[in-house]
């Protein structure tokens, strides 16, 4: 499938696609690691309210790179 993003001008598509994956696992994975860990211990629903808080800020994390990386780029100009 990458074949068809391998032109010059749909570099930014690629990007915009690891974005998107990135914060899905960002957000994804901490939540369903938080309700399998309640699930095992009985401790609902601490442990998914952590996974969430987790997430947030890892997304908050992945965000604030963006935000950098954009601002950087518009000095450049």
């Amino acid at each position: 499938m990458i074949f068809l993003f391998s032109g010059s001008g749909n570099k930014k598509y690629i990007e915009f696609l690891g974005l998107g994956a990135e914060l899905a696992v960002a957000l994804s994975a901490p939540v369903l690691a938080g309700y399998w860990l309640d699930q095992r211990w009985e401790t609902s629903p601490w442990m998914l309210l952590a996974g969430i808080v987790t997430g947030l800020l890892i997304m908050t994390g992945i965000f604030s790179r963006v935000i950098k990386k954009v601002t950087s780029g518009m000095g450049d100009k």
